[in-house]
């Protein structure tokens, strides 16, 4: 089995070409078969919400919907901060399905004892 890989990301489309690059990393990940997890944090969390992950931010730059997407579909995961996310008073019904609400020690308890490459963002 690959390695873990996890991606910290902080930024929302406030950043949409950070938010991009965090796709990119985390989808080339997924797809080559690594458990992947995206934790989200600060306005990250928005991100988590169906629907809100759209756009595209330069041009040449893939859709954030399509990246989104391919994430899904290989596998990848989103653990999203319940205190970030609560502290905007989101709802969590609007969750996309690979999305659950979770912080730091679930993180951890994911990683577990094996190794797992990291990128923040």
């Amino acid at each position: 089995m690959a390695s873990k890989a996890v991606i910290s990301l902080t930024t929302g489309l406030e950043d949409p070409e950070k938010v991009t690059v965090a796709f990119l990393v985390a989808v080339a990940a997924a797809e080559q078969g690594r458990p992947t997890l995206m934790f989200c944090t600060k306005e990250a969390v928005r991100l988590a919400l169906d629907g809100v992950a759209q756009g595209v931010a330069c041009e040449g730059c893939p859709a954030l919907g399509d990246l989104t997407k391919r994430y899904e579909a290989a596998g990848g995961r989103y653990l999203v901060c319940p205190i970030c996310f609560n502290a905007k008073h989101l709802d969590d019904e609007g969750l996309v399905a690979n999305a659950t609400l979770g912080g730091t020690v679930p993180m951890w308890e994911w990683i577990g004892d094996e190794p797992a490459t990291t990128f923040s963002y």
